[in-house]
């Protein structure tokens, strides 16, 4: 069971995640725009979305590599966010791909596809 739990937990938080950072996104349809200008900027607001899923991809396929590469988008964010020097508040956004990218790379550790 354990086996099983470690390896649905970092799909299913990284998939929240991701629907936690699309609903976001939203606010691109408000205010007086064009309907072009409202899905251009939806689309533009949904590029680091859109990054997160292959990244969710290429985790699901190698763990190894989709742990490291979710390590690197948190390091990039909190570059972007400027996360530790103003703004904590978006470690709310970013922390949980930390935390599923570590959680891909222990899986990966633990029961890899060697191990199976």
């Amino acid at each position: 069971m354990g086996r099983k739990l470690l390896y649905w937990i970092p799909r299913i938080f990284t998939i929240l995640a991701i629907i936690f950072m699309l609903m976001f996104s939203l606010d691109s349809f408000g205010g007086d725009a064009s309907v072009l200008k409202k899905i251009l900027g939806f689309f533009i607001h949904n590029i680091p979305v859109l990054v997160l899923c292959a990244i969710l991809v290429v985790a699901w396929k190698n763990e190894l590599l989709g742990g490291l590469l979710f390590i690197v988008a948190f390091i990039a964010g909190t570059i972007l966010f400027r996360s530790f020097s103003g703004n904590p508040g978006s470690l709310v956004v970013i922390v949980p791909f930390l935390i599923t990218g570590l959680l891909f790379i222990l899986h990966h550790f633990l029961y890899g596809r060697k191990n199976v």
